[in-house]
């Protein structure tokens, strides 16, 4: 029987082998694919030699903490986008190119040597080959008491393999559509998954590589757009290596996937006439590589291909807490509660998951992991329902005919509503505090009933702003319709404070209950 099984080799399953095999800790990794990588995927140009990235592309330091570090960790090397040169713009597609000089469009972003499958490279280096199975597309799980039975359908062939806990380090809507599972996945689970699409699923990438950089030459940067309806890519960038030795332009398909495979016989040569459009008969004589993620069974589920690409919302709290007394866990950049649908959401997903193996003592005991469970079931209702208690509050308010602090006001009422209330709760869950460690005044149980209601303030935040923009009883309060940075920030710093002042809370009841039954031991 394995101990730990990873189904998923992409930047999440990877990072996580990666930090077990680090630690010592017995795994075996799983991928459906023929390679490693999942979405991560670059190809070499034969002409050049240029490493494509036809997935990720792009890196932000600043802004991805743990991704940065971790390329510091393999030795990777990395280097600037380029931004420097003229930006060229087509919004009608008999219209004259718009120009621009020298924006900086992607933002900083940095990009790897040897494009972003180094970085997968550099982690299966790490791990045994042994441990590493391709081909293994996941059909089932099943719960037998102390473990779980997984069954891999491989080629034509079946198998069927033990482990004591499962991590589904996949993209939420592919488990759901592609996985079967006995006993079946509670509903809130089963929702969630189905309401988190997968991160570009639906989308396509062209690469063209070329002698030489010849756009640069002309003093042009190598990113332009489009934005009409004949546009074949909408968005094109420069996608050569450090030095500008390797040439290449990228750009990101604009077309629908029923119009990509409408198209498909006569799209290299509209990607060829589009790039010539922005940068010249010389855009016609590259070496053209094409991915269409849509048709990447793997990648994209049937409901991500259906419905249109949008920026989603990641970190739904119930695809981040393990299920089946902590056999089963959820990975993936979607479940992450920073840089979803990104590399770094991949990486933070890894990380959350391999804290959840390391069990603090308090959690040792079953009736204190079914306290927790059953508590977090609690916030993620009320998580739900926060909204409705801020209308509630704001109505109030407005019937008072109050006209200062509306929003302020009815967001700290609410979240004072629900934090009183989830105190009461924890104060009648049968925790087991004989297990419990206190080191320094903080109880071990804290950090896990704190954990559901992380993100909690920016969301119902950020949903009572959206709100009162679409509220008529708001829009004649230009402060709420229209809040000024400076008053947003306000809230936050006051959502802040009464949640440190609920987590104190929530420690202080812990510790005096752990205080109180060893007295009485």
């Amino acid at each position: 029987m394995h101990d730990t099984v990873i189904v998923g080799g992409g930047l999440c399953g990877l990072m996580l082998a990666y930090t077990m095999q680090r630690e010592g800790r017995p795994y075996a990794l799983f991928e459906a694919r023929p390679r490693l990588g999942g979405r991560i995927l670059s190809v070499q140009s034969e002409a050049t030699g240029a490493a494509l990235d036809l997935g990720p592309t792009w890196f932000w330091p600043e802004q991805q903490p743990r991704l940065a570090s971790l390329i510091t960790e393999l030795s990777l090397t990395s280097f600037p986008q380029n931004d420097a040169g003229t930006v060229l713009r087509l919004d009608n597609p008999d219209g004259k190119l718009e120009t621009s000089e020298d924006e900086a469009l992607h933002g900083g972003a940095q990009r790897l040597d040897g494009g972003m499958a180094s970085l997968v490279n550099a982690l299966a280096e790490h791990l045994p080959p042994d441990s590493i199975k391709l081909g293994q597309v996941l059909t089932a799980i099943e719960e037998h008491g102390d473990h779980l039975v997984l069954r891999f359908r491989v080629g034509e062939d079946w198998s069927t393999i033990e482990a004591r806990r499962v991590v589904l380090a996949l993209p939420p809507r592919l488990v759901l559509e592609q996985v079967s599972f006995k006993p079946t996945l509670n509903e809130n689970l089963q929702q969630a998954l189905e309401n988190t699409p997968t991160w570009m699923a639906a989308e396509a990438k062209a690469l063209v590589a070329y002698p030489k950089a010849f756009w640069r030459d002309a003093g042009q940067s190598g990113n332009g757009s489009a934005d009409h309806e004949q546009a074949v890519l909408g968005e094109i960038f420069d996608a050569c290596d450090a030095t500008a030795s390797k040439a290449a332009l990228g750009g990101f398909v604009a077309l629908s996937p029923s119009q990509r495979i409408s198209f498909q016989v006569g799209l290299p040569i509209l990607v060829e006439s589009q790039l010539a459009q922005f940068f010249g008969k010389e855009a016609q004589d590259g070496e053209l590589h094409f991915q269409d993620w849509a048709t990447e069974t793997y990648t994209c589920s049937k409901l991500d291909e259906a419905q249109p690409f949008s920026q989603p919302e990641y970190g739904n709290p119930y695809l981040q807490q393990p299920y089946w007394n902590h056999k089963l866990y959820l990975g993936s950049s979607e479940t992450a509660r920073h840089g979803g649908g990104y590399l770094e959401g991949a990486l933070d997903a890894a990380a959350r998951i391999y804290g959840q193996f390391s069990l603090a003592p308090c959690l040792h005991a079953p009736e204190n992991r079914r306290c927790v469970i059953r508590f977090s079931d609690w916030v993620n209702t009320y998580r739900t329902d926060a909204l409705a208690f801020y209308q509630r509050y704001l109505n109030q308010r407005l019937a008072d005919q109050q006209r200062d602090q509306l929003t302020q006001l009815s967001l700290l009422a609410t979240v004072d509503e629900i934090y009183q209330k989830a105190l009461l709760v924890l104060e009648e869950l049968p925790f087991v505090t004989e297990v419990e460690v206190v080191v320094n005044g903080r109880s071990d149980l804290t950090p896990h009933l704190l954990t559901p209601f992380m993100g909690f303030n920016e969301t119902l935040l950020n949903a009572a702003l959206e709100f009162n923009r679409s509220s008529c009883a708001i829009s004649n309060f230009d402060q709420e319709h229209k809040p000024t940075d400076e008053y947003i920030d306000t809230i936050r710093r006051d959502l802040a404070s009464a949640w440190r002042e609920f987590a104190l809370n929530v420690n202080t009841l812990l510790v005096k209950r752990s205080t109180s039954q060893a007295a009485t031991a």
